[in-house]
């Protein structure tokens, strides 16, 4: 762990507590597994896009180095492994890398998972093809240093894709007060409304950074259908981005 850090301790505390529950459908992290095929279809065809990889190949990412930081209990980083990809994850829980491991290993799949921070591993000069940054920049202590930190990690030409949580009144009704108090989807507390950014926020944040936004879109929870899809103009709540590294 790098002495010099972006990390919220008090964030970190919440995930530690919940680490055992990461492969759990039903558990804590139940929102994340529902949206996880949409997250999933965003990464692949940005990735593939950027690269002119074809998906309906076996392996298209073959050759690419790819960090998922914030990994958690590995939800990106096994699909990303299967496609090819030489995979790392990284996460400042330190109680996440054993589950990870071990889902991997029962996987039968090789990825590289660290306890470190992406500042720690920009010191250490590691570069990556793509860094997927995925619900975490909500959950760091300095945003514009952690976003820093992440392109310093980038390869000239790579990709950066970043979701996080828009900050409004519908957010935080759907966010907060329907995924933690009502439906009961995640322990009270998990998210503080304050921290979320907004769309135009995120993109001043990672053009500051020294990155190229490309993209942005919404990810959209259907109550009827009980399903998640993406939108190119709904960003009200959940929503991700893509930029590029100057090559």
């Amino acid at each position: 762990m790098s002495a010099t850090n972006t990390v919220d301790p008090g964030e970190i505390a919440k995930f530690e507590a919940m680490a055992a529950e990461w492969w759990d459908l039903k558990g804590k992290f139940k929102p994340l597994h529902m949206m996880n095929p949409v997250r999933l279809d965003y990464i692949t065809s940005q990735i593939a896009a950027e690269f002119g990889r074809d998906l309906d190949q076996p392996e298209p990412f073959k050759g690419l180095r790819i960090l998922d930081i914030g990994c958690g209990g590995g939800l990106l980083c096994e699909p990303m492994a299967r496609l090819g990809a030489t995979v790392v994850g990284a996460d400042a829980a330190e109680r996440n890398i054993p589950v990870a491991k071990i889902h991997a290993e029962q996987s039968g799949l090789e990825i590289d998972y660290r306890h470190t921070t992406a500042e720690a591993m920009a010191e250490a000069g590691e570069q990556f093809d793509a860094v997927l940054n995925m619900e975490v920049v909500e959950h760091v202590a300095d945003p514009q240093g952690y976003l820093t930190a992440c392109q310093q990690l980038m390869k000239p030409g790579a990709i950066h894709i970043c979701s996080t949580i828009n900050r409004n009144p519908k957010s935080f009704a759907m966010a907060i007060v329907g995924a933690e108090y009502v439906m009961r989807w995640l322990p009270k507390g998990t998210h503080e409304w304050n921290k979320f950014i907004t769309p135009d926020e995120l993109f001043g944040l990672i053009e500051k950074a020294g990155m190229t936004p490309v993209d942005r879109k919404g990810f959209v929870f259907n109550f009827a259908k009980f399903t998640w899809s993406i939108s190119d103009r709904d960003l009200s709540v959940n929503y991700v981005t893509a930029a590029t590294k100057p090559a």
